[in-house]
């Protein structure tokens, strides 16, 4: 199997109210909406596949889970940067959907069709307290972290969670959680929806 590895940060929306059930139920908890939608953004400060190198390459996963997501049939779709040479999406591609192993393998039983990919501009800004993405007219979120009280300028952080990007998440409400691609459409502006983000760190 290929040897790859990338580093970077993630963000990410959802439809469930804020705090999002999945995480603290271990993917098993009904979604608040009854079906969850969300959005979930990655940018590669750093890594390869294969010797292809990926930095700079941000791509957005897109899903919408019937119900738990641990009882599958999920249906997902990717979008990755047009500014992506070709060799780079294609090994994008084959990270996102874990055909290459590594986190997102073990999502693959639970997705039951792979609904398509698309190609578009994607803009990616994270900080201590805020992450914002754009793709396109396809996907518009921001998630604001919540200030912690115990390390000034720090959001409250979850830790040890199942989520396969991270174990670790900032807790954020999404302020701005916006997405009609694959089917797949959700927008919400009332900051009482979930979101997180973090640095990730993915090898195989």
């Amino acid at each position: 199997m290929s040897k790859w590895n990338i580093k970077g940060q993630y963000m990410e929306t959802c439809s469930c109210e804020f705090i999002c059930p999945c995480i603290t139920s271990n993917l098993s908890a009904e979604p608040s909406e009854g079906v969850c939608k969300a959005a979930i953004a990655l940018h590669i400060d750093e890594g390869s596949k294969d010797g292809t190198d990926l930095a700079g390459i941000s791509f957005v996963i897109v899903l919408e889970s019937p119900g738990p997501m641990d009882q599958g049939n999920i249906r997902a779709g990717l979008i990755i940067d047009s500014g992506a040479s070709d060799a780079q999406a294609d090994a994008i591609s084959q990270i996102a959907t874990g055909a290459v192993g590594g986190p997102m393998e073990a999502l693959v039983p639970l997705v039951g069709e792979v609904v398509g990919v698309e190609r578009c501009s994607v803009s990616y800004e994270q900080d201590d307290m805020k992450a914002t993405v754009k793709a396109g007219d396809l996907v518009d979120h921001v998630a604001e972290g919540i200030p912690s009280v115990s390390r000034e300028g720090k959001p409250v952080m979850l830790t040890n969670t199942s989520h396969p990007v991270s174990p670790d998440l900032a807790i954020a409400r999404a302020t701005k959680s916006k997405f009609n691609v694959f089917g797949i459409d959700w927008s919400d502006a009332t900051g009482t929806r979930n979101g997180h983000f973090s640095t990730f760190s993915w090898a195989n």
